[in-house]
């Protein structure tokens, strides 16, 4: 007795192959072909042109917070003080680092003196937010120590102020220029507070790249902000960085008791949190809706499968008094639309991959032909349109793509095996 070929084998795949480089005229679907193929790959590529742009602005986004900002922000409880005013200043700010470096994870532990003010130069001005803090504490800030941009020199940091770049163009100065800084909150004399007005020299300029940080940002050397604020011997809050501020929340019981009485915490995630959730509720309906689109041009195989089906109708008669099983023509119809779909999954995952790491270039163009002004980094937060290729995502949109690609084939190659050879070659 003969052995029955195996699935998907050699004849089948050759009947396949010439039903789908058939033309029209041979009764081929070679235009529903190339119409399907084209669908697949727009839909693939503009999921994973998205999904990589959505890994890159959360990745953007993240980097810059930790990059540029506390991961654990440890303060006081508000407690009155001898003149009767709510005061939350920290008076044994050097004790408390140091039992704070001793918490396990805790990588650095700086002091800070922050208040708001009013910069002004050259007859502009801007608020600004001041953090007071030391040289040493300062270098150890990535995207300050390191920025994407830099003028001056961050060595003479004790000399002057440190300014982000948005401030700087705010106020049209530059490092060795002059600033004043105007303090609601200065000298203390009989007759009140009157406001305390600084003149320092701007010696860094630095884009951490976030807008909302380089346009309010402004260092000035620890000693000289407790002066200025009124706050000698003493800080307003901890800066503290953890090894994987991912897990930041692992570190807040041992950072809290380290802390002592009174102490309380603001962790990044409680800072961003409703963003990040937010961007992760924009992902997933993303996800849902461009998965929408993967279905509808998946539907485009279906109908030149169906019209395949029709113009082959002889074909299959033919091919099954010659002994083709019903398994045998439902796995050629199957390939038919199989190949079409794997063929639109690999072109839309090569385009999407492509505009992901051409992004900057692709957005220059964009930016120019339209003129200017696509991107709002005051608006966006961010410098420009950021893309993270994720394995995850690829794989995800080819399994998606391929899985409806061939869900969608069954039902027409299933037709088309249970055509009867008798009725389709009935009026041959």
């Amino acid at each position: 007795m003969a052995q029955s070929p195996p699935p998907f084998s050699a004849h089948e795949r050759m009947i396949a192959w010439r039903y789908l480089r058939a033309r029209r005229s041979e009764g081929g679907v070679s235009v529903m072909t190339w119409i399907s193929l084209i669908g697949i790959a727009l839909a693939v590529f503009a999921l994973v042109a998205t999904l990589a742009v959505r890994s890159g602005f959360r990745a953007e986004f993240v980097d810059t917070i930790l990059g540029a900002n506390a991961h654990v922000t440890v303060y006081r409880s508000v407690a009155m003080g001898e003149d009767g005013q709510e005061d939350r200043a920290i008076d044994d700010y050097a004790e408390m680092a140091e039992r704070l470096r001793a918490v396990e994870g805790v990588t650095r532990v700086a002091p800070l003196v922050k208040g708001q003010v009013m910069a002004s130069a050259n007859g502009r001005s801007a608020g600004v937010e001041v953090y007071g803090i030391a040289e040493a504490d300062l270098l150890t800030i990535p995207r300050i120590a390191e920025p994407e941009r830099a003028s001056g020199e961050i060595g003479r940091f004790e000399e002057g102020v440190a300014i982000g770049w948005e401030v700087a163009r705010e106020l049209q100065v530059a490092p060795g220029d002059m600033i004043r800084l105007i303090s609601p909150e200065g000298a203390r004399t009989p007759f009140g507070t009157s406001p305390r007005v600084n003149a320092y020299e701007v010696t860094y300029v630095f884009q951490a790249g976030r807008y909302d940080i380089d346009r309010t940002r402004l260092y000035m050397p620890f000693a000289e902000a407790q002066t200025y604020f009124n706050r000698e011997g003493r800080a307003d809050e901890l800066e503290v960085m953890v090894e994987d501020p991912d897990r930041v929340q692992d570190y807040t019981l041992g950072i809290l008791r380290a802390g002592g009485e009174r102490t309380l915490i603001w962790t990044w995630r409680d800072a961003s949190g409703a963003f990040l959730r937010a961007l992760e509720v924009e992902d997933n309906v993303m996800f849902v809706i461009l998965s929408i689109l993967v279905l509808i041009a998946a539907m485009n195989i279906v109908s030149g499968l169906i019209m395949l089906v029709k113009n082959k109708g002889r074909d299959i008669g033919i091919l099954r008094t010659m002994g083709l099983t019903e398994g045998s023509v439902l796995r050629v119809f199957f390939l038919c639309g199989a190949a079409v779909g794997v063929a639109g999954t690999l072109i839309g995952v090569a385009a999407g991959t492509l505009f992901a790491i051409y992004i900057d270039p692709i957005f220059s163009f964009v930016n120019w032909a339209s003129g200017g002004g696509v991107w709002d980094p005051s608006i966006r937060g961010i410098y420009a349109l950021p893309a993270k290729l994720e394995a995850g995502d690829v794989a995800s949109a080819v399994a998606l793509s391929l899985g409806l690609s061939f869900v969608v084939t069954i039902f027409p190659a299933r037709r088309a095996a249970r055509m009867n050879p008798v009725e389709a070659l009935r009026y041959e």
